[in-house]
């Protein structure tokens, strides 16, 4: 494939400039931020949760890592075929719980907390979206699991990206969620220089501030308020602002691209959904126009919603997900 950039439309780029600001969502976040935070509770192996009527349980697994071990928390509920569900920045295993009840019903869920997410492993280390997505298979076979569905979702991707590619058709289904794919232009990027320059890294160690810029941006409906306070919760864990910075000194939006395009793409065995928001920021719906003369296997679905649509339009986001995770 060509590397080259496709520009993106004036409406795109308005739209990636002045976010979509919703009232509801912002007035939220203004609550929030007036109130102030609690410290998230701190989970221990074995403990259940209830999340909207569902068992979850919290697991912690020691796996070998970079001729280290890593240690990875996890949630687990529901029993089947077992789905894999990867989150994004800002974000934990708890962006999942939306929809978690419904897919429990079909499927062995297991929600991980990224490497420098949540309660998973903060320590120094090899943060390459390559090396970390080979440290999450590590884990998988750790916890006995062979054959898997995924879903994933934004920086969560990207290491999926890698997953599809090198466990062949262990993978067997894949919901690839609110990531850059065939199309990209580094104006639909701006965090990436946010994240890393000296100026402005800071973001990332202020939980409220992080929370506050994404959400109030990239949502095109709100957020509940308990999933906000939740999200700034788990953004607020010890350690998770420089672990997460990590990632962008290890890479670039670019290098994910390229990489895509050069040697991924091709060795993607799984059936693949592309899902993404009717309406998010850094990802015109443009972008995804056409993706059949490349990838002509693909199906492509977009969910009524900004970026953060599991969250924002759960219904939705199930009434597309579900049917194809299933096979229906």
């Amino acid at each position: 494939m060509d590397i080259e950039y496709k520009p993106a439309s004036d409406a795109a780029l308005t739209l990636m400039r002045e976010g979509h600001n919703h009232p509801e969502m912002c007035a939220i976040l203004d609550k929030v931020i007036a109130e102030g935070v609690p410290p998230a509770p701190e989970n221990f192996d074995g403990e259940v949760e209830d999340i909207g009527g569902l068992s979850v349980t919290h697991r912690f697994v020691d796996a070998p890592g970079e001729s280290e071990t890593l240690r990875w928390h996890y949630v687990e509920a529901g029993a089947g075929p077992t789905l894999v569900l990867l989150h994004g920045i800002p974000q934990s295993w708890h962006m999942w719980a939306t929809i978690l009840p419904e897919l429990a019903k079909y499927f062995r869920c297991i929600a991980i907390d990224l490497k420098g997410y949540g309660q998973s492993d903060k320590q120094r280390g090899d943060y390459r979206h390559e090396g970390v997505a080979a440290q999450v298979v590590s884990l998988l076979d750790t916890i006995g699991v062979g054959y898997f569905h995924l879903f994933s979702h934004d920086r969560g991707t990207v290491q999926a990206d890698f997953i599809a590619a090198s466990q062949g058709t262990r993978v067997k289904r894949w919901v690839r969620g609110s990531q850059h794919l065939i199309h990209f232009h580094p104006d639909l990027a701006p965090q990436e220089n946010l994240f890393s320059d000296l100026e402005t890294r800071g973001i990332l160690q202020d939980p409220l501030q992080m929370i506050n810029w994404g959400f109030r941006r990239l949502c095109k409906h709100p957020i509940s308020k308990p999933n906000v306070i939740r999200a700034v919760q788990e953004f607020s864990r010890p350690g998770t602002g420089l672990a997460v910075e990590r990632y962008f000194q290890s890479s670039t939006f670019r290098k994910d691209w390229i990489d895509r395009r050069t040697r991924l793409i091709p060795a993607w065995q799984a059936d693949i959904l592309v899902l993404q928001g009717s309406d998010e920021p850094p990802m015109p719906v443009e972008n995804y126009v056409g993706l059949e003369e490349y990838l002509p296997d693909v199906t492509v679905e977009l969910v009524d919603g900004g970026h953060f649509y599991v969250e924002e339009n759960p219904a939705g986001t199930l009434e597309k997900a579900l049917p194809f995770l299933i096979g229906a």
